[in-house]
């Protein structure tokens, strides 16, 4: 049984794109997790209850008591957490663990710091709980109760068949044989699945809704997509590369663009040192509107000043680069033509 349910995890995970180096069972990580009651027992940070049961106070912490294992001997979450987290230490021995689990969960991960760190573990001090918000549907909370919860591959299916009938409405893809529209449509489909996610900061609560997610125009993944493919149009069209003349004058578009992509690589740091995707995808969306912009504005492949002609070729040629490196950082793919 376990078998057969990690085979249909690993289906779903490949499909959009994610891989683990490493996973932890609760089978291999309770028994480490009883080991560290059991020190606690001795160091005088835990206490037993009358029934058996085994606790931390933490109400001087501004929390409260907290069950660590069962008057029958039996695990908890936490008992499982506190094994999983020095195992993650001895393995890897990083200078932070950061758990992306639901803002639910705040608590739980405030009490795992605490407890650790009352067992002399130094490295607990680099927990972070990277607390996201809920993903509503357009109809309300997402209930496993009430039957309301969305299943991942139903809604890859059901973005990848968006995808399929708003790029035909479109009638772009005439030339395209039928393996590279399928490809096509599942790299706009899962594309505007993840940035649409990835666009609200993480902290926060977002309604997720597949039809405005999937939008050729707006902040979304496909108007971004889009734009990639426009520029690989126009440097296809435009042949062998010349040198940049150096002398060349620009205009204040231009100088814009310029600007905003010598901003890139400091905002993937500032990206990954807040745990916010967001601030990357939004960029990417204001880089895709600056482009479109200077490309609807100034001529490109017939402007007739050569030294011009190769210096938009050249901003676009980095635009195009920065947005598909962009792009991957957030596991999102972007087609060479749409």
């Amino acid at each position: 049984m376990n078998g057969w349910v990690y085979k249909g995890f690993d289906e779903t995970y490949k499909r959009l794109g994610i891989h683990f180096d490493k996973i932890y069972y609760e089978s291999e990580t309770y028994l480490l997790g009883k080991n560290l009651v059991d020190e606690g027992l001795d160091k005088g940070v835990f206490y037993h209850k009358k029934d058996g049961s085994v606790w931390i106070d933490l109400s001087a912490e501004g929390l409260d008591e907290k069950l660590l294992l069962r008057n029958d001997g039996t695990s908890v979450y936490m008992t499982q957490d506190l094994g999983t987290a020095q195992l993650r230490a001895e393995d890897f021995e990083p200078e932070k663990l950061v758990y992306v689990v639901g803002n639910e969960q705040n608590y739980h991960f405030d009490v795992l710091r605490l407890i650790l760190i009352k067992l002399g573990r130094a490295w607990a001090r680099g927990i972070y709980h990277l607390s996201y918000g809920m993903v509503e549907l357009p109809e309300g909370k997402m209930k496993s109760r009430e039957g309301t919860v969305v299943d991942a591959d139903d809604l890859m299916d059901e973005m990848i068949s968006t995808a399929k009938s708003m790029t035909e409405e479109l009638g772009k893809i005439e030339d395209f044989d039928s393996e590279e529209a399928e490809n096509l449509y599942r790299m706009v489909g899962l594309g505007a699945l993840k940035y649409f996610i990835l666009k609200v900061d993480p902290k926060k609560n977002m309604t997720f809704n597949p039809r405005e997610s999937i939008d050729f125009n707006g902040n979304t993944g496909p108007f971004i997509q889009y734009t990639h493919a426009r520029i690989r149009s126009v440097l296809r069209k435009a042949g062998e590369e010349n040198e940049l003349d150096a002398a060349v004058k620009i205009n204040a578009k231009e100088r814009d663009l310029l600007i905003m992509l010598s901003q890139f690589p400091a905002l993937v740091k500032d990206a990954a040192s807040s745990f916010s995707p967001a601030l990357l995808a939004n960029y990417l969306f204001e880089l895709a509107r600056e482009y479109n912009q200077f490309y609807h504005e100034f001529t490109i492949l017939k402007e007739e000043d050569n030294s011009i002609r190769q210096l938009r070729l050249m901003l676009s040629k980095v635009t195009a680069n920065v947005i598909k490196t962009g792009m991957n950082l957030l596991g999102i793919q972007v087609p060479e033509r749409m």
